[in-house]
């Protein structure tokens, strides 16, 4: 997929480039072309600069966090929502702590370091499936929810950002929240109601109607605050997360007595890995994204859907952050590299710049993790899982645009 993919960007880029150079007397669009790809590979390597840090980081928190038993700690508290969501997984099951321990790090937005822990995760479920090529509802269920990506701190984004020159990054905090939260409860109501999950059970009841019921109030309450309240409290709230999260795995860490830098360094090994084998993917991504920028192809079909929008009366604005949005089921990379090319083009705190960053972080990419976690284990039938998952991404793209009108007018 990715292969065709690829291709038809430097394909559709070629085509632009001579219809600019023989039908609008525009050759120069070729030397822009040129230069895009220089441009681009530069800026892969600034990016890979930071990306480096900031893996190595919390791989390394997480390496605390996993050896201070708080990975353990939730597993338990969790073991009775498991225990009625996936019926067919037994108490206790490694899978448990696994699907415990990708969910933390989907939910730290560190999306790179999530996927080898999800692969154990589907292959300790594998084990319990009476059928090898056909997905259980444990497995729909796990992939699901994460093709919805709940991220609570997206820290990668907030890393784009920085590289970008955001003077604050993380003010998108509070709209990527609100928009993987929504796409994360879709996602798993979806699911339970395919797969006919007793949605009525009292446990049920009471960790998704406490869900709910926050995830209402706390919306309620933002609505009572102005568009410049809303941006400081996305704001602080970002960076408190953080800095409570890292002091919480020191603290837990320092009273059970393990060797806390030890562990630290030993998880950011793993961080610098996962990075070091990102650099390919980046460079190949945004060199051609920079190419479909600079051959206007990119800016002919963001034309189009912009004058269909405007006939139909509709603010455009969004339109800019689209490819993004459209690009993030199939590519993390390129979703990735088009969030960091609108950056570029529109500017950082750009309405489209922040709506392509909400979009970055309300979904995942739902058909390489579709691809990667059922290939891996072998499964030939998804069953329900793509429309259960495109149910999801399609309330967490409609949830990014209405909150990033909401937040930045």
């Amino acid at each position: 997929m990715l292969n065709t993919l690829w291709l038809l960007l430097f394909f559709f880029a070629g085509l632009s480039g001579v219809y600019h150079w023989l039908v609008l007397g525009q050759p120069e669009i070729f030397s822009a072309m040129v230069q895009s790809l220089f441009t681009m590979a530069e800026l892969s390597v600034q990016i890979m600069i930071v990306l480096f840090g900031t893996l190595t980081l919390w791989m390394g928190f997480l390496r605390i966090a996993e050896e201070a038993g708080i990975i353990n700690r939730l597993s338990r508290w969790l073991n009775p929502l498991f225990h009625r969501l996936m019926p067919g997984v037994p108490p206790g099951h490694p899978a448990l702590g696994l699907i415990t321990l990708n969910f933390a790090a989907n939910g730290l937005g560190l999306d790179n370091a999530a996927t080898p822990i999800g692969l154990r995760a589907m292959h300790a479920l594998q084990e319990l499936n009476p059928d090898p090529k056909s997905a259980t509802n444990a497995q729909i269920l796990f992939l699901v929810l994460n093709t919805s990506s709940l991220t609570l701190i997206p820290v990668s984004i907030f890393m784009y950002r920085l590289q970008q020159g955001a003077p604050d990054p993380t003010m998108v905090f509070l709209p990527i929240l609100l928009a993987t939260s929504a796409s994360s409860i879709a996602g798993l109501l979806v699911v339970c109601l395919v797969q006919r999950i007793r949605l009525w059970d009292p446990v049920l009841l009471l960790w998704l109607g406490s869900l709910l019921g926050l995830f209402a109030l706390f919306i309620a309450t933002l609505a009572t605050l102005s568009a410049a309240a809303l941006n400081h409290v996305s704001s602080l709230l970002g960076s408190l997360s953080l800095l409570l999260i890292i002091f919480c795995f020191l603290f837990v860490g320092w009273r059970k007595k393990i060797a806390v830098y030890d562990h630290f360094v030993e998880g950011a090994k793993g961080g610098f890995q996962v990075g070091k084998e990102l650099l390919p993917y980046l460079v190949a991504m945004l060199c051609a994204i920079g190419l479909l920028r600079s051959s206007g192809a990119l800016d002919i079909v963001l034309n189009a859907i912009r004058w269909i929008v405007d006939s139909l009366g509709w603010d455009t604005r969004f339109v800019d952050a689209l490819p993004t949005a459209l690009m993030r089921p199939f590519s993390g990379g390129a979703s990735r590299a088009l969030l960091i090319e609108t950056m570029q083009h529109f500017g950082v705190d750009s309405f489209a710049g922040l709506l392509a960053a909400t979009f970055q972080g309300s979904t995942e990419t739902t058909f390489y993790v579709l691809a990667v976690y059922f290939g891996a284990v072998g499964i030939q039938r998804a069953r329900h899982a793509v429309p259960c998952a495109l149910i999801s991404d399609a309330t967490g793209m409609l949830a990014a645009i209405a909150v990033s009108y909401w937040f930045y007018g």
